[in-house]
């Protein structure tokens, strides 16, 4: 008795008796019946616990210890007086079913991981349309919006869209939702089911620097403050240095053109950081093109606008930037400073506040690992919610704050 208990709580299965335990190959099997006790006819409303007979039922139930699960659970089917036979209650299996009830939330949980329904179907033994028919079980509505709203595409490729959209709360660290597009027209038909009042509570519109996302912004939020995230606005002047890195390093030879894609990351790096080893080396690059030394005195005097403590300071570190460049005769730095003129007010309102895209571009990271274990989602109701299963950790901490 003493082992059957012990083997009972291992199990986690309640009033049940154990009659034998086989392991065969990579399984084990268990033999087991139920308590005998008082059932209520479902006919007639009496009770009785007279036996009409048993019936052997196969169930799988989660694995253990690295070995499949097969419960042989013997039935009685119970006979009333009214003549009525019935099964018994089975709290741990539900009618009709061939699995223990805690198989499915075994393999939810796990799919909150980035692994794809193969790799669950073959650690819990079913198929894998058994595992995608359990987790469509699953569903998420949209949420209230929040105080700071931040906005971002990623690529998805399904629905034979390139791009989709994620929502999500920066402050709290939620994700909200996750879209199919990200044009116009459509964000202008998802937030229109919202309530003006609804709307008015974001106070904090965080986005790249796609013009969808800024008009959408000047619509329906109109009493948000508009924010560029900083690794955005910052990367244009790095692309900038680094299409004129490219441009000069073709016309050295093909040693000097291995050497200087080799030390990029010196030559992107903010000087001031270096050690006086680091200096020599790039002013030895740069003494070899004077275009290409011209660009990074524009790009090092861009970056001090990250010391900037406030707006105002910005402002006028960027105004000086802008006119600067607008006249250095290097392409890709004029097109860069039209850009910074032309997201101004956004790049500036960043310094006003210290809300990021950090959060939302990690997520973006999760969501590229579950596609690539998964070769991709052509379903994007499925997609969607396996992506908002992923980060509904987060959600629930948010309901119990």
């Amino acid at each position: 008795m003493l082992y059957k208990h012990f083997t009972e709580k291992l199990l986690g299965l309640q009033d049940v008796d154990i009659e034998k335990i086989e392991e065969i190959d990579n399984s084990i099997h268990i033999h087991c019946r139920l308590e005998r006790k008082m059932h209520k006819c479902p006919c007639c409303g009496k009770s009785t616990d007279k036996v009409h007979d048993y019936r052997e039922q196969i169930v799988k139930d989660i694995p253990a210890f690295g070995k499949n699960i097969f419960i042989h659970l013997k039935k009685r089917r119970y006979r009333c007086s009214c003549g009525k036979r019935f099964a018994e209650n089975v709290s741990f299996l539900p009618r009709y079913h061939r699995m223990t009830n805690r198989l499915p939330l075994y393999i939810i949980d796990k799919l909150r991981n980035e692994v794809s329904f193969s790799n669950v179907a073959r650690e819990v033994n079913l198929s894998v349309s058994t595992v995608i028919r359990v987790f469509d079980l699953v569903s998420y509505s949209p949420k209230e919006l929040p105080a700071a709203l931040s906005i971002d595409e990623f690529k998805g490729n399904t629905n034979g869209e390139k791009y989709q959209c994620i929502l999500a709360d920066p402050v709290n660290k939620v994700v909200l939702d996750i879209l199919p597009k990200r044009y116009e027209h459509y964000l202008t038909e998802y937030f229109n089911r919202f309530d003006k009042s609804n709307r008015d509570k974001v106070k904090f519109f965080v986005s790249d620097m796609w013009k969808p996302y800024s008009d959408i912004s000047s619509v329906w939020f109109k009493s948000a403050t508009q924010i560029v995230d900083k690794y955005h606005w910052i990367r244009q002047i790095i692309w900038a240095f680094e299409a004129v890195r490219k441009q000069e390093q073709k016309k050295f030879s093909k040693s000097h053109r291995k050497y200087f894609k080799n030390s990029r990351n010196l030559l992107i790096k903010r000087f001031n950081y270096f050690s006086d080893e680091q200096k020599q080396q790039v002013n030895i690059m740069l003494y070899a093109s004077p275009i290409l030394s011209t660009a990074h005195f524009y790009k090092e005097d861009f970056l001090r606008i990250l010391d900037c403590k406030d707006r105002v300071s910005a402002k006028d570190t960027m105004s000086d930037w802008i006119n600067s460049a607008l006249d250095c005769g290097i392409p890709q730095f004029e097109k860069c400073a039209k850009t910074m003129l032309n997201w101004s007010t956004g790049i500036l309102n960043s310094f006003s506040s210290p809300i990021t895209n950090g959060f939302i571009e990690g997520c973006n990271n999760k969501i590229k690992v579950l596609k690539r274990n998964a070769y991709g989602y052509k379903n994007f109701k499925r997609f969607r919610n396996r992506i908002l299963h992923m980060f509904s950790h987060q959600m629930q901490k948010q309901a119990t704050a």
